[in-house]
């Protein structure tokens, strides 16, 4: 017995003993758990910082050079509004030294957005095959010389084929811009960040106001008409500018100097299957997924009833304003105001949209708070000058606003390049129809009450609101029949 003790002893001993190892390893198998989470947690922390870094680097270089593209380019696009009334007191604005009818003038407005349709799209795809600094800076550079030597327009026909060509050279601005952005940007990024660059458009149309109050006075030096001025002052900064774009503005994530390797990589990855990548190319299957998907085409009808809007403030805020007392420049200094304040709508519109996720929203209450501004100015009487200004100031911002969202909206549930490449420029291009329609409303011989314009663009606004609201419920649907873990649609 005494022999077998010892190994029982042994037994024992090693029993407690591999316990105590067991038990030893358990917790040092704890430690290094905990230890792992504690560092996975900082490298998260770590990359989420790294990442607000780069966003941060990105709004600095892409943000600021987009908007004053398009900054320049509705400025451009605007004066003919100011032109249209400036020094009219003296019988010296561009209708009256062109002997331009109303009907002139609207068909000088309409050939602008036929070009803009009819080359949006292409130009898109050439955007992509030269890089966006390149050509946008020889767009920018075209539509500066086409605005300068409008200023050298001797009759009708001159006026109609310089319009047009602006129109060919500003078409691929605004659908690049948008297109450029879904090269760095997640869908849930996007619609704060193309508000400011759309908010620009009420800026050039604050600025062009002010310009050509201060240009008005100009009216007779070197025996040159104000408006003349107005065009040669306005173009020049464009050709200007273009240089500056050639050079500053950004291409694609692979190919920019600025970003140093570790950025560049989480540039490409933090996009890659929520946005579209610059090396990818449109294929012919994408392409006719997109051009055969009905759900797009709801988003395009949204675009042309916010185009209505848009192009009818764009080409004749000043027009209005002068129907409600203002004459003279004093009619282009009370343009001024209600662009300023379209600047701080568009932005707060877009941020709540973005912000908590209701683009659709946002994009439904902007059209019907616009319509109903709409409305009111119908029907209150002619003579309620400030009444009417001041319902004015609601209605043009909000007009403005409502692009923001849907734009937004629309590239948030694009899933592939194929479908970004066309899907946009493609809204924008429908949206001439609106544009278009938007132009002849508001007619010369029902000033200054303007009943169609104004009932005609209630109508539009109201049923976009419908649209709007009809569309997220198709998504909401769509939602609910996916299973978990499928990539929602966007609302």
């Amino acid at each position: 017995m005494a022999l077998h003790q010892p190994p029982a002893v042994l037994s024992t001993g090693a029993g407690s003993l591999s316990s105590s190892v067991k038990d030893e390893e358990k917790q040092i198998s704890i430690h290094e758990v905990e230890d792992v989470l504690e560092v996975e947690s900082s490298v998260c922390a770590i990359d989420n910082d790294i990442e607000r870094r780069l966003l941060w680097k990105l709004d600095m270089r892409i943000v600021p050079a987009s908007m004053f593209l398009y900054f320049l380019c509705c400025i451009d696009r605007f004066n003919i509004g100011n032109a249209k009334i400036l020094n009219n007191d003296t019988g010296d604005s561009l209708v009256q030294t062109l002997h331009l009818t109303d009907q002139q003038y609207l068909v000088a407005l309409m050939v602008f957005f036929i070009a803009y349709a009819l080359f949006e799209t292409p130009e898109n795809y050439l955007l992509k095959k030269y890089t966006p600094s390149r050509w946008l800076a020889f767009l920018m550079f075209m539509w500066g010389v086409m605005t300068m030597i409008t200023a050298a327009c001797k009759n009708f026909a001159d006026l109609v084929a310089l319009r047009f060509l602006l129109g060919v050279f500003e078409a691929g601005l605004f659908p690049g811009i948008v297109y450029c952005l879904t090269f760095w940007y997640k869908p849930n990024e996007r619609a704060v960040r193309i508000a400011l660059i759309v908010a620009c458009a009420t800026l050039g149309g604050a600025f062009g106001g002010a310009i050509a109050f201060a240009v008005g006075k100009m009216n007779g030096v070197r025996g040159l008409e104000a408006w003349r001025w107005l065009f040669l002052f306005e173009g020049a900064p464009c050709c200007l500018c273009a240089i500056f774009t050639w050079f500053v503005f950004p291409d694609f994530p692979e190919t920019v100097a600025w970003l140093t390797a570790e950025e560049r990589a989480l540039a490409i990855a933090r996009i890659k299957g929520v946005a579209s990548l610059g090396h990818d190319t449109l294929r012919w299957a994408e392409a006719r997924a997109t051009l055969a998907d009905g759900r797009l085409y709801v988003h395009y009808l949204l675009f042309i009833a916010f185009s209505v809007g848009f192009a009818s403030m764009s080409q004749f805020a000043p027009t209005i304003v002068q129907g409600l007392g203002y004459e003279g420049l004093r009619a282009q200094l009370f343009t001024v105001p209600p662009y300023a304040i379209g600047f701080v709508v568009c932005v707060a519109v877009a941020w709540v949209s973005d912000r908590y996720e209701m683009r659709a929203l946002g994009a439904a209450g902007s059209f019907l708070v616009c319509g109903v501004a709409f409305l009111v100015e119908a029907l209150l009487p002619p003579t309620a000058f400030v009444a009417r200004y001041g319902v004015l100031c609601v209605a043009l911002p909000f007009a403005f606003a409502i692009s923001a969202p849907c734009l937004s909206w629309l590239t948030g549930n694009l899933r592939n390049t194929g479908a970004i490449t066309l899907a946009v420029p493609l809204n924008v291009s429908l949206a001439t129809i609106g544009q278009i329609i938007g132009s002849f409303i508001y007619k010369s011989s029902e000033a200054p009450a303007f009943p169609t314009g104004h009932y005609t663009n209630a109508g539009f606004m109201v049923a976009g609101a419908l649209g709007a609201l009809t569309l997220r419920a198709f998504y909401v649907r769509r939602n609910r029949r996916l299973a978990v873990g499928e990539p929602r649609w966007r609302l």
